[in-house]
């Protein structure tokens, strides 16, 4: 069964952000991906349930503990499955968007020459 678009998405953005900074809070996970606390929590926790990530604890200082997300080895090739289709996808929209682009410029220069001619 493949994932839905969307889910994807998130799951190949948080992977993309902890690759670079495991160090973050989920709060502070959330505001760089632009999503609610909670759904980052339950995409971070699915991940988690799905070996993809683990959690290490640490000490940032003697009265806080913190946590380090690390992608395991089956994340990583998951971030890489992942960017893959993305990848994939952006082209697509991009050459549907060269086509329209295209389309529009031909519609202005046929427009603009209709309107020379009156």
């Amino acid at each position: 069964m493949l994932a839905q678009p969307d889910k994807e998405a998130e799951q190949f953005a948080l992977l993309r952000v902890l690759s670079e900074r495991g160090d973050l809070s989920q709060r502070e996970l959330s505001e760089r991906l632009g999503l609610s606390l909670g759904k980052t929590h339950y995409v971070l926790h699915a991940l988690l349930d799905k070996g993809l990530v683990k959690v290490r604890n640490f000490r940032r200082s003697r009265h806080k503990l913190n946590y380090a997300y690390v992608l395991t080895p089956s994340g990583l090739t998951e971030k890489l499955r992942l960017t893959k289709l993305f990848l994939r996808r952006k082209e697509a929209e991009f050459e549907t968007l060269q086509e329209a682009i295209a389309q529009l410029r031909q519609e202005l220069d046929q427009y603009g020459s209709d309107h020379r001619s009156t």
